[in-house]
């Protein structure tokens, strides 16, 4: 499972010709570079003012896919969607070719009006088994073109199957197993460390200064690594030798990017493996691994702690070589007025620069005549969001039967029905909206599971009645 460098070659070619491609990649941007340049020569020789490619991943893979991405598509402008305002600022001022962002954060910028889903050339689903849900996907991805082609990038084949079978239908699809194929088998041992993506290169260092092998080789996925790494290294004594190539005997293995089992074979095989596992990297590294220990390394809570032990050693000395006086003095008439924890509290704050609103302690509750909370009112409405369109055959008859016959609300409190080609919005009074939800939520309509929830838009009172328009139908 997972592709080798042939199928990445097969793939980038198929890429470059505008078809749909599924890998089947760890969760590395490193390994998705040979399809990231095809995608960007094809940009390039079709060059537009406006924006051409969509990365969609997680927000904690974002730095690198945008870091990647850069890298393979030199001739590509490429945008993290990490500030919204900014990113609707370069969308508008057509600044950006390439744009990296969450599927949440797209839907964002849809409902703006600032991206065209339907002008894309090319879409890039970043393992989309870790998103947490294909609501926002639904949305963005039944306005794209019907020539615009879909990438899909996957971890687990079998957790994105209704993704890959419903966005990117008769893709080449390599890295698969075969059905045929036992399940694969996890390898190990290994050491993991946690680390974020941008401090991998700091923290194979840190690695190397704990562990003090003899010699250490630390394997890269490509030659940015290997540069990253050495920068890092530069300066510590350590016999190291670090590649993106073929590993030989050593006293210690660091993976710097995320291998495939195949390629963690033979780390193992060349020595004792560390692996550096970014947040999102845990579940594949606990699939993939058979045994692991935990490596722990130095963080910004360490530092902290080590900072206050400082401080509390420099406090100690000052009691030990006296009673401070002059500040007894000068502190006597607040140990009067207040607990002396509290003010030696407040001079530590004072002294580290950390001043924060003080803790005070709550009042003893008055009692008072209870006050009825305040009813919505009487005509409000909200909008329920329910995960099927015209795309699956859905009519406004369909959910009027399911509210009506299973959830048993009465017809007359059904309102407005929206029918997007693949999600539907319905119109219910606002005091009953979330009962609904909970009744609607895992229903059955036309064959299919729904996800229902309350709609994010604001509860508003109903408009006066007037003539449908083209946009909805009203329950029959």
């Amino acid at each position: 499972m997972f592709a080798s460098p042939a199928d990445l070659a097969e793939a980038a070619v198929t890429a470059e010709r505008g078809h749909n491609v599924v890998a089947a990649l760890p969760p590395c941007a490193a390994g998705a570079l040979p399809i990231l340049a095809a995608l960007g020569r094809r940009l390039a020789a079709a060059p537009s003012t406006g924006l051409r490619a969509l990365i969609l991943t997680s927000p904690d893979t974002s730095a690198d896919w945008t870091e990647a991405a850069t890298r393979a598509m030199p001739s590509c402008r490429v945008r993290s969607a990490g500030n919204l305002l900014r990113t609707t600022r370069h969308l508008r001022a057509n600044l950006a070719d390439v744009l990296v962002v969450s599927p949440a954060e797209a839907r964002q910028l849809v409902e703006r009006s600032v991206l065209k889903t339907d002008q894309l050339a090319a879409v890039i689903l970043a393992w989309p088994e870790s998103w947490g849900g294909a609501e926002a996907l639904a949305v963005l991805m039944h306005d794209l073109g019907k020539d615009t082609q879909r990438i899909v990038c996957t971890a687990q084949p079998e957790a994105a199957a209704d993704v890959i079978e419903r966005y990117a239908r008769k893709a080449l699809t390599v890295g698969f197993l075969p059905a045929e194929a036992p399940p694969m088998t996890p390898v190990g041992p290994v050491r993991t460390a946690s680390t974020p993506w941008t401090r991998r290169a700091a923290a194979v260092a840190e690695v190397v200064e704990l562990l003090d092998p003899a010699r250490v080789t630390v394997w890269c996925m490509d030659q940015a690594g290997v540069t990253a790494v050495k920068a890092a290294m530069a300066g510590h004594d350590a016999d190291a030798l670090v590649t993106d190539g073929p590993v030989e005997a050593t006293d210690l293995v660091v993976a710097y990017d995320l291998p495939t089992p195949a390629q963690l074979r033979t780390l193992i095989a060349a020595g004792p493996v560390v692996m550096l596992v970014p947040p999102a990297g845990e579940e594949y590294v606990a699939r993939i691994t058979s045994s692991r220990r935990i490596l722990r390394l130095s963080g910004v809570v360490d530092a902290a702690q080590d900072e206050a032990a400082k401080r509390r050693a420099t406090i100690a000395q000052m009691l030990d070589a006296g009673v401070p006086g002059t500040g007894l003095l000068a502190l006597a008439p607040l140990f009067e007025r207040h607990d002396p924890s509290a003010v030696a509290a407040a001079l530590y704050q004072l002294w580290t620069g950390h001043v924060s609103t003080p803790v005070v302690a709550a009042p003893r509750p008055v009692e008072a005549p209870a006050v009825a909370a305040v009813p919505a009112a009487p005509n409000a409405t909200a909008r329920m969001f329910v995960s099927v369109g015209r795309q699956d055959g859905t009519t406004a008859a369909d959910l009027v039967a399911v509210l009506t016959k299973e959830v048993r609300i009465d017809k007359s409190k059904i309102g407005r029905i929206e029918l997007k080609e693949a999600y539907c919005l319905v119109e219910l009074p606002a005091a009953e909206v979330e009962q609904i939800v909970r009744g609607m939520d895992g229903r059955t309509v036309r064959n299919k599971k729904i996800m229902a929830k309350v709609d994010r838009g604001p509860v508003t009172a109903p408009p006066k009645r007037r003539a449908p328009t083209s946009g909805g139908s009203r329950a029959p």
